[in-house]
């Protein structure tokens, strides 16, 4: 976990710049696909992020399918919530912990990213100075 305290809005603003780099030829709203897939509850963190990380590739069938799929889904825990109120108010807990931990995982990649860059760096200057 992470020793910086982020706060939901924050982490907000990082993936919603990530959902805006849907191809150009698909029509999405950023926002409102981030509201659905955040608040999402039967998406763990690591799927979450999957969805995220497709993105560039997704078309404008799977986009409007996702929409369809999330809109469906709190639809149905809406319903579940005047049976079970206290159980998906554990999920939404549960989705909001989670949705901090997706900062986590993301900082994590840039930071193995940057160590990984250095390294290669260093091999090259080393390289050089061998005249290899």
């Amino acid at each position: 976990m992470s020793q910086i305290n982020i706060t939901e809005k924050e982490v907000d603003k990082i993936i919603l710049k990530l959902l805006k780099k849907h191809l150009d030829s698909v029509v999405v709203d950023e926002e409102k696909f981030l509201d659905l897939l955040k608040h999402s509850l039967s998406l763990n963190t690591e799927e979450k992020k999957r969805v995220v990380d497709a993105v560039p590739t997704l078309s404008q069938f799977q986009f409007d399918e996702l929409i369809k799929v999330f809109t469906e889904e709190r639809k149905k825990f809406r319903e579940l919530a005047k049976e079970h109120p206290d159980d998906i108010k554990k999920l939404v807990k549960k989705q909001q912990v989670e949705w901090l931990q997706l900062w986590d995982i993301y900082k994590a990649e840039e930071e193995n990213k940057k160590k990984q860059e250095e390294a290669k760096k260093k091999e090259e200057e080393i390289k050089k100075s061998l005249w290899l």
